[in-house]
């Protein structure tokens, strides 16, 4: 039993890391990267056996579900075919969700158990989305702008400007950096570290809901993934800034396009590795 906990535990950290990265590349890297990714990804939850499923599915048995998975995916990819966009982050959640429901109502117990926990995984991502950024702005609730600035730019700047490296705040979300070379540096969107953080609750919550984990743990858990994530965003953001300060603008947007999963990747994988200490 133990060995196939363990197991488990390093698939799920692999699969972690494959699926962040997947979503990473497609929407700020290698689409090509980010789709062998994925299929690595699924190929990987495939192998995992969760413990405690069941039979007792989170959605019965219905045409219907399927119907509106299958619909959900057609509709994201004609949008962006039509208008000629690139799939950005909330695309491949999308997508990601509706493979999802598809695959809950396949006869494979396997592929329906995987399916339900990429179900909660972006279900979760795209409520937590439409909220903070598409509600938020609705309202014109200027939230996003302030957590960029007081609790992102600020900090960061003051930990570098502490370590004698000077940087210049020139508006909200803009630092100027005189290293190697003169640029500036936008800390905003992804680089507010959010999407990583909807990415861990929703692996957390999912996590929890399939093992079962009682409330206070998952809420526990919850907030312990928000706290982790924010500060490994800063660190994030200050490996940027240096890289930015020694090496240039184009030495830092290489390291930007694959820092960022990468870093999560590991966190994610020290989340459910406490989290598995603690079941």
């Amino acid at each position: 039993m133990m060995e196939n906990e363990n197991k488990n535990l390093v698939l799920i950290l692999l699969v972690l890391a494959l699926f962040t990265g997947m979503a990473v590349e497609i929407s700020e890297g290698s689409t090509t990267v980010g789709i062998i990714l994925f299929l690595a990804s699924v190929l990987l939850l495939t192998r995992i056996n969760f413990k405690h499923l069941g039979n007792s599915g989170l959605l019965k048995k219905s045409k219907t579900y399927f119907v509106i998975g299958a619909f959900i995916v057609s509709a994201d990819l004609y949008y962006n075919f039509r208008n000629g966009g690139e799939l950005g982050t909330l695309d491949v959640m999308t997508l990601f969700f509706g493979a999802s429901l598809i695959g809950t109502q396949l006869p494979n117990p396997q592929i329906e158990r995987v399916s339900r926990f990429g179900m909660y995984i972006s279900s979760v991502f795209v409520i937590l989305y439409l909220i903070f950024y598409t509600m938020f702005a609705f309202f014109n609730i200027d939230f996003l702008h302030k957590f960029d600035h007081y609790l992102i730019l600020l900090p960061t700047v003051g930990l570098l400007g502490l370590a004698g490296i000077p940087l210049e705040v020139i508006a909200t979300e803009t630092v100027r950096i005189s290293g190697v070379e003169e640029m500036t540096m936008v800390i905003g969107g992804p680089c507010s570290g959010l999407y990583s953080m909807f990415l861990l609750i929703g692996i957390v919550f999912g996590y929890s809901r399939i093992e079962k984990m009682n409330v206070n743990k998952t809420f526990m858990m919850l907030g312990f993934c928000v706290a982790v994530a924010y500060i490994s965003n800063l660190f994030r953001v200050v490996v940027l800034y240096l890289t930015a300060y020694y090496y240039g603008q184009e030495t830092m947007m290489l390291v930007h396009t694959h820092i960022g999963w990468i870093i999560f990747a590991g966190v994610a994988a020290g989340i459910m590795y406490f989290i598995e200490l603690k079941s």
